[in-house]
């Protein structure tokens, strides 16, 4: 069930596309849909810890891998259609967006953060790397940032930010929550 849920994003794009109908910039299309997948379902991942607590519907903590491989899937789906498609693999320029175009630069570090959660998300890596591996799975609050960031100022530069503003409401929601959650399990051990 998640993953038919998760690849809807991708199904709608690929059929749009055999029909023709990704509108008058058809790779501006693919780029923004799939970097707006890959925000949704990393806000989707941070919202698992959570619902978890409040419903205690334990668990939903299965789904949270699945989550972030489907998050890092959709962002390296967005990086490989502005490379591919939209670059055509002219690397010079690529470099030189990343390092002058701060929108990119944002982007492209969200995307270089998730690698290693990615990469570290089996069970292997989590028994190697013990108490570290959560300290390493930290970097997901800055990259979810960073990628909310680089959403606001593509949106800024066309002008409308209400998605951009939604998504973040709802992150900012969901951190507070992780953030009494976590008030309250200190407050638990200190009294311990």
């Amino acid at each position: 069930m998640l993953w038919a849920v998760c690849l809807i994003p991708a199904a709608r794009l690929a059929i749009d596309a055999f029909a023709g109908s990704l509108g008058a910039n058809p790779i501006e299309t693919l780029t923004h849909e799939t970097g707006r997948a890959a925000l949704l379902i990393l806000i989707a991942t941070l919202a698992v810890t959570p619902l978890r607590r409040i419903t205690g519907q334990h668990w939903l903590i299965r789904v949270r891998r699945p989550l972030g491989l489907f998050a890092f899937f959709y962002a390296l789906l967005h990086f490989t259609i502005y490379v591919v498609l939209d670059q055509f693999f002219a690397w010079d320029y690529i470099v030189e967006d990343i390092v002058e175009r701060p929108y990119i630069t944002v982007g492209f570090t969200a995307l270089v953060l998730l690698v290693p959660l990615a990469v570290t998300s089996t069970r292997g890596w989590i028994r190697r790397l013990g108490r570290n591996w959560g300290r390493l799975h930290m970097l997901v609050y800055p990259a979810t940032a960073l990628a909310l960031l680089h959403f606001y100022w593509k949106l800024a530069s066309k002008s409308d930010v209400r998605d951009a503003l939604a998504y973040g409401a709802a992150l900012a929601l969901i951190l507070g929550v992780r953030a009494i959650i976590a008030l309250e399990r200190r407050r638990r051990h200190s009294r311990a």
